[in-house]
């Protein structure tokens, strides 16, 4: 079965995908795409086998939130691509039904007892004394401290996520930055490059004729010297 901090984490290298895919959709429509419907698909089985492992109406916030994250990751990838992947929506567990307590059986007595009529009862209603009222708000301050553990661990998980989100977007960002430095240098260069071969282009264009009379003296030159000896 698939654990909290495994879903999580898987969670997170998909966010990372789905980002780079919409970066560069317009020029690569299908990158990452078979990753990133591998990762739904195992996130969505993952969810589902939390969620009927948790006891009904435990209101587990931690499967709730990787829930919610799957759906959030099923819109970034879009209605049609999902359609096409099977990738369907997770319904949210349903809150158990209030269940009513069985009613004893009345046992009818043979002959009915008769009791004299009296203003003011023998007997008071049952009540706590002190030690039970306090055991009482014991136990319910424990359950409230358990459900406000439970809630900050949830809280510390997204703001981890949201912390490792931020850091591989200033990754992403520092490498656009480089790779756009290396465009500028590389323009810079090609520019140079085109204005040294116009520079020789015209060059060669102006003095030309100019070359070509030196080398036909030059080979004049030397049939005469040939012929001479």
């Amino acid at each position: 079965m698939s654990s909290h901090p495994k879903l999580t984490s898987l969670t997170t290298t998909t966010l990372s995908l789905l980002l780079e895919r919409q970066r560069l959709q317009s020029t690569h429509p299908t990158l990452h795409l078979a990753q990133i419907v591998s990762n739904l698909r195992t996130l969505r089985s993952g969810v589902i086998t939390l969620q009927d492992a948790s006891d009904a109406g435990s209101g587990d916030d931690g499967v709730e939130a990787l829930r919610e994250q799957y759906e959030r990751l099923r819109g970034m990838l879009g209605e049609e691509e999902a359609e096409k992947a099977g990738l369907t929506s997770i319904a949210p567990p349903e809150a158990p039904s209030p269940t009513l307590p069985a009613t004893p059986e009345r046992k009818h007595s043979p002959e009915p007892a008769f009791e004299p009529y009296t203003d003011e009862p023998d007997s008071e209603p049952h009540e706590l004394d002190e030690g039970g009222i306090l055991l009482q708000q014991r136990h319910i301050i424990q359950d409230q401290d358990s459900r406000l553990d439970h809630l900050s661990s949830s809280i510390h998980r997204q703001y981890h996520i949201s912390l490792q989100i931020n850091d591989e977007l200033d990754v992403h960002t520092g490498l656009l930055g480089v790779l756009d430095a290396e465009l500028d240098g590389t323009e810079a260069r090609m520019t140079g490059a085109r204005r040294r071969l116009a520079r020789v282009a015209r060059g060669a264009r102006e003095n030309g004729s100019t070359v070509t009379i030196g080398l036909l003296i030059l080979v004049l030159l030397v049939l005469i010297v040939v012929f001479k000896t």
